[in-house]
This record gives C-alpha cells, sequence and structure tokens, in this order.
C-alpha cells in the first residue's frame, strides 16, 4: 500500500473528526490529541462517533437541563453514578441520531462502552474526575455467533458466478464484460489469502511479484508484510493485471491495483457491493461479505493443517486466542471424525 492511500485515509479520517467535534465539549478534543500517539486516525474517528452518541444520551436523557451537548461540562460527568452506564447500554437498543433511528447489537454495544470506559480512564488518571464510575459496569456479555463461511462445492458456484456472470440479468451483464477480470481476481485474493477488505482496496501495482506469487499489505497497527498466493490466484491476479495496465497506459500515475469503473481505486463500499452480487447468486441463502471470505479462507487453512498459529499468522491475527474462538467449530468437527476412524473392536 503507498504512503499516499494512508496520508488520504487520514485526511479523510481528520476532517470527520473536527466535523464531530463541533457538536461536543472542548475536552473531547482533548482527548483524542492525548491518545495521539497511540491509535491509528481511524480509531480516533471511531472513538468520536462513539462519544457522539454518549454525549448525546447525557444531553437528552440525563442533563435535560442542557441545550446541547456542548454545555456538558467535566464537573458534569464527575456527578454520574454508575447506573447511568447501565442505562446507556440499554438506550443503545433503540436510539436516535440526525432524525434517524439505530439499533445496536451486543459487539455494537460492547464497543460503545468501551470507548465511554477509555474516555473516562484518560480523564481520571489525569486527575480531572474524582472517581471513574464507568470502570464499575461489565461490557455486555457477547454471544457466540455460529460462523457463517463458505463451502467447497459454495466456492465453485461463487467463482463461476464471477467469471461466467450466468445467472447475471442482460442489464449487468453488459458491465460484467467489462469487470469480470476484476472481480474474479478480488474474490480470489480473497478466499485464497485471507486478506483484509482495507488491505485489498489499499494494493498497489508495485506490490505485487508474480515471479515469487507474494504482495505487500500493511496490516493493523501499520506493520508491513509480506503475503503469498497460489498459483490458482496468481493466474487470475496477473490476468487482470495485464488487462489492467492496457486500459491504464495512458495514466501511468494511478499506481492502485483495484480500479472502479472510473479507473480509480476502487472502494470499500463498491467491494462489498460485488461479493454481495456474486453470493446472492450462488449462495441466497448466506449473507456472505468480505469478512465472511476471510473467514472462509481461514476455515480450509486449519482444516489442511491442523495449525492454529499459522492460520493466526496468515489472518495477522495478534492474538491466537482470536483464532481460536472463530475456528473452535473446525477443531470439533476433527475431533468427531477422529472419533469415526477408531475401531476397537472388528464385528464381522
Amino acid at each position: 500500500m503507498s504512503k499516499d492511500f494512508f496520508a488520504e485515509r487520514n485526511l479523510n479520517c481528520a476532517n470527520r473528526i473536527e466535523n464531530v467535534l463541533k457538536d461536543l465539549p472542548p475536552y473531547v478534543g482533548d482527548y483524542l490529541i492525548g491518545i495521539e500517539s497511540r491509535t491509528s486516525a481511524l480509531t480516533r474517528l471511531n472513538y468520536v462517533y462513539d462519544l457522539r452518541i454518549f454525549f448525546g444520551f447525557l444531553a437528552t436523557k440525563v442533563f435535560t437541563n442542557v441545550e446541547s451537548a456542548k454545555q456538558i461540562t467535566l464537573e458534569k460527568l464527575d456527578s454520574l453514578d454508575s447506573f447511568v452506564f447501565e442505562k446507556f447500554i440499554s438506550y443503545l437498543g433503540n436510539y436516535e441520531l440526525n432524525g434517524k433511528f439505530y439499533s445496536c447489537n451486543e459487539q455494537a454495544k460492547k464497543r460503545k462502552l468501551a470507548s465511554v470506559r477509555a474516555f473516562f480512564k484518560y480523564f481520571y488518571n489525569k486527575g480531572l474526575l474524582d472517581s471513574n464510575p464507568a470502570s464499575k459496569v461489565s461490557l455486555p456479555k457477547i454471544h457466540e455467533k455460529e460462523i457463517v463461511r463458505l463451502e467447497v462445492d459454495e466456492v465453485v458456484k461463487f467463482l463461476n458466478e464471477a467469471e461466467f456472470g450466468e445467472g447475471l440479468s442482460p442489464h449487468m451483464k453488459t458491465y460484467h464484460e467489462n469487470t469480470k477480470l476484476r472481480d474474479l481476481a478480488i474474490l480470489s485474493l480473497f478466499l485464497g489469502t485471507g486478506i483484509r477488505i482495507s488491505e485489498l482496496v489499499g494494493l498497489n501495482v508495485d506490490d505485487i511479484d508474480f515471479m515469487t506469487n507474494a504482495f505487500i499489505v500493511t496490516r493493523k497497527g501499520g506493520n508491513r508484510t509480506i503475503l503469498y498466493f497460489p498459483d490458482e490466484v496468481g493466474e487470475t491476479l496477473y490476468n487482470y493485471y495485464v488487462e489492467r495496465n492496457e486500459k491504464m497506459k495512458n495514466k501511468p500515475e494511478e499506481r492502485a491495483l483495484f480500479l472502479s469503473l472510473q479507473n480509480k481505486r476502487i472502494s470499500a463500499r463498491a467491494v462489498e457491493n460485488l461479493v454481495k452480487k456474486y453470493a446472492g447468486l450462488a449462495t441466497p441463502l448466506k449473507h456472505i461479505t468480505p469478512h465472511k471470505l476471510r473467514s472462509t479462507y481461514g476455515t480450509n487453512l486449519y482444516r489442511e493443517t491442523g495449525d492454529i498459529y499459522q492460520v493466526a499468522d496468515c489472518l495477522g491475527h495478534k492474538d491466537v486466542n482470536t483464532t481460536r474462538r472463530h475456528y473452535a467449530a473446525v477443531a470439533e468437527d476433527s475431533r468427531k471424525n477422529s472419533a469415526k476412524v477408531i475401531k476397537l473392536r472388528n464385528k464381522d
């Protein structure tokens, strides 16, 4: 991924943060400055989005004598007790923001409360709050969901739809002729390497080495990592690479690998939409996203190797327990199959 890509993303995040901060107390901006050295711009943007919801809750449900969230002082925060944070969790089940209604699932509630707890911990450690009632509220329990992934035959159908587009409408087939090599390369890269969507859209042509079947990605935290793709993925990727370079020979300054129909770097939303389109044709009963393709890769790799540490390394998980949680069901399948092959007495 190029420095320009990250610089553009960071600038975009910074602009969004500034827009949100206009409606929040000034000390929220101080908090973001305080955590800048150990967080990414994207992380801080997510924090400020979560804090906007929290301060909206305080302004409408707790401090009803204020005209806006900007009037909530640190002294007012110091008057809160732990029950307020429990009410906030309940509030997240159905809340209004800018005229629209939202409902958070367990994971979203947990993340938003974690953002608020980090915020209070910061000011408590600075001595600007006398107490930290947020720390007394437990994070919501997350109930494990079944991991959705593609089975082997579904992967074949999925890639066939991308390559041939037999289930597409006549109108969609017109666009398909212009994008099928790109779409097949994108889906193959997801399924063959477990790459994240942010890593994929950030790839540049200079990041690919077809001689070694390798490419460089920048993972969470900014670490640069070399990943390898199998020959089958390399073939689809090279076919697209040749077509892409032919189309862009008069615009050599554009270094993004995967391009939109406007010959600009493809967006994450566009990638999500193309995955949804082909998955709807191949596996209509499964809600398949780019992350589910990543899970499919992890599952297949674990089934082939049985090595959870190798899967964690390839997926870029810092903690192998994260990997183990995701692929516990596969491990159970393996244990069940082991039981079937053991015979104590032959009964003829």
